[in-house]
Order: structure tokens, then sequence, then C-alpha cells
């Protein structure tokens, strides 16, 4: 009796399949488990957006002057009866009574003048990108009477539109000192990591002089030495070449310490032992891998800035007017009874705390992405 041979039937397994993942497709998807990161990206990309389209942005032109120290006009989704309605303010104007405290006048919402609110509306003119005529603003009042939502300054004028223009200016010095100081901290470290011997001893003396400044006292005094009539475009070059001067320092010692553990690499040798050129080796060897220490040093770095520019406008040196910077609009905070009577007029430095909070937080997301361990 012949035994019945079973078959068994074999499912083929495929083989495993190895994509070719990129140095910053893993970086990418090591940030998405990062919830700091993504939220630190997310506020960073509408905080360029806000800043790009900065007219766009704002409801109300904010060199247009009205009632002075206005409150923020509230948003209501209801009438004086109770009844749902569509999205509406109020318009704040000055009543017959004084503020026993300030003796200026109260000031209180207008009831009887509802302003319906929507989004595209029309309000003043501007030009999108310096070429673009158009009239258009994300939101405000349909019929394009001016809306105070975070209230108005001394001088009655947009708080919210002024911060958006604001934002301008204040991120700008802020990118371009941090770009000059990545551009020569990263070769000034490269170059002496690279060479060493004497030429990085004395590179790095020069370095700590400017590590030994005390950098307040120093911004205060150069500040002050450009006079006061001198173009606000003079000025404010001045305010970036003086935050540059005493920032690259720091990013060029931390490049140096990075750039000796690498110019001792086999690779790094074996560059140098086929003749290739010190300007190739530092460049096309050293660089891409300090590039991602600088990329987390640089998002570190811009809050820094944005901080310390914010803390001159209010002392009076960092940006004059015409020009709105966050710093410069807190200067109308410098007395108490003007916080405790109008508060409203401290919302740049919710904005300033927003930025910072992004920048650390996607700072702080990119160490963890590009060096995990």
């Amino acid at each position: 009796m012949k035994a019945d041979v079973q078959t068994v039937s074999t499912i083929p397994v495929p083989a495993p399949h190895h994509g070719n993942e990129t140095y910053l497709s893993l970086v990418w998807r090591r940030l998405r488990t990062s919830w700091t990161g993504m939220a630190g990206l997310i506020l960073v990309c509408m905080l360029m957006l806000m800043t790009i389209f900065a007219e766009f942005f704002s409801p109300v032109d904010p060199k247009l002057t009205g009632v002075g120290f206005a409150p923020p006009q509230t948003i209501s989704i209801t009438d004086q009866d109770g009844n749902l309605v569509w999205p509406r303010s109020y318009k704040v104007g000055e009543g017959t009574e004084l503020d026993p405290i300030t003796f200026q006048p109260i000031v209180g919402p207008d009831y009887a003048n509802p302003l319906n609110l929507g989004f595209f509306v029309k309000g003043f003119k501007y030009k999108l990108f310096g070429l673009i005529p158009t009239e258009r603003h994300f939101f405000g009042a349909t019929d394009g009477t001016p809306v105070n939502f975070l209230g108005t300054d001394k001088f009655g004028r947009d708080v919210l539109s002024r911060i958006f223009y604001g934002s301008r200016v204040s991120l700008m010095i802020a990118l371009t000192v941090v770009f000059i100081v990545t551009v020569v901290g990263t070769t000034v470290g490269m170059v002496s990591g690279y060479f060493g011997g004497r030429f990085d001893a004395w590179t790095q003396r020069f370095v700590e002089l400017v590590l030994a400044f005390p950098q307040l006292p120093l911004y205060l005094a150069l500040t002050s030495l450009i006079p006061v009539t001198a173009p606000t475009n003079v000025f404010l070059a001045f305010v970036i070449f003086v935050m540059s001067a005493l920032g690259w320092a720091q990013m060029s010692r931390e490049v140096r310490g990075k750039t000796l553990a690498l110019a001792r690499i086999d690779y790094v040798r074996a560059a140098m032992a086929i003749g290739a050129t010190d300007r190739r080796i530092i460049f096309q060897h050293i660089f891409p891998n300090v590039m991602s220490h600088v990329i987390v040093a640089v998002t570190l770095a811009i809050p820094n800035v944005v901080l310390l520019e914010s803390f001159l406008g209010f002392l009076g040196f960092a940006v004059k007017p015409p020009l709105m910077s966050w710093g410069l609009m807190l200067q109308d905070t410098a007395t108490y009874s003007v916080i405790g009577s109008y508060p409203w007029i401290l919302s740049p430095v919710a904005f300033v705390l927003i930025t910072v909070f992004a920048f650390n937080a996607l700072g702080d997301g990119l160490r963890d992405a590009v060096d995990p361990y």
C-alpha cells in the first residue's frame, strides 16, 4: 500500500524592499514624530505668511489715526436682544464723561450702528508685492469701515495692523542678522578648526576677545553713535551691522569644535592623501557634516535676535519712525499708569512670545531629528 504523498503548497514570500531614503526624508520622518517640532513649524509658517502678506491681513491702514487708546472692538454673534446674528462688531466712540483717573473721555461701543464682519472684504488700497494694486483684505467690516480688533495706540492707530507691519521689520532684522552671523561664523570656525596650529590659536584669541565684550552696554554705546537725523535705512543698516559684529563669535566657536573632530576622520584624511585642495575639503567634505548643527543653531538664534531687537526698540535704540517694529510699539508701555488703563497696548508682547516659542520648538524638534543620539 502506497503512502499518500501530501503536497504542501508554499506561499512565495516577496523579498524585502529596501528603499533609498535620503537624509532629508529621514529628518522629515523624525521631525513628524515630534509634536513640539511640528507645532513650531506650523507657527513659523504662519508667521512667514503674516510677514509676507502683511497688507492683506491688516484690517486697517496702520497710519490711519482715530480715537486714541480706544479699547478693542469685540466680535459678537448676538444683538442687543440676545438673538443670534452674523458676526458683527461695534464702533468705539468717545462719550461726554471723563475717566476719574486719567481724565480722558470715556470711550465705549456704539450699539446703534453695528458693523457686519466678513472675509476677503474691501478696505484701504495697497500694492501686493509692491506691484499688484488691490484693496482686498483677509477679514474686516463688509462696508470697509475700520475695525480695531486690538484697540488703538495713543495716536489712534490700529494696534493689530501695526503688529502685522511691524513683524516685517522685526523678523527682517532677525533673519538678516542670523544670515550674516551664520555665514561669517561658519566660515571662520571651519577654516580655524581645519588648519589648526598657530592660525587657529590667534583666531580663537580674537574670538575670545569678541565674546568678552559686555554686549548690552556695547549695543547701547554703538547705536548711540549714529546721529538722530540719519536716514532710516542707514540707522537700520547700522543696527544690523552692530548685532552681526557681536554675534558671529559664538557660532564660530561651536563650528570649530565640530570641525576639529571631523578633520581627523578617515575620509578627510583620504581626501588629503589624494591631493584634494583645502578649499574642496572644507566646503565639500566638512561643511555638509556641520550643516545639521548650523541649521539647529539658526533656529535657536532667531528668537534671541527678536528678543534683543524688541528690548533695544523699547529703549529707542533699534528702529526709528516711520518704520514699525514690535520693540518700537512697546515704547507706549513705558509707564505703569498706561499699562493699567490700556492693557491692550501690550499685544506685541504676545506676538514676540509666540515667535520665540515657535522657533525654539522648531529648533528643539530639528535637533532631535538631525541627531537622534
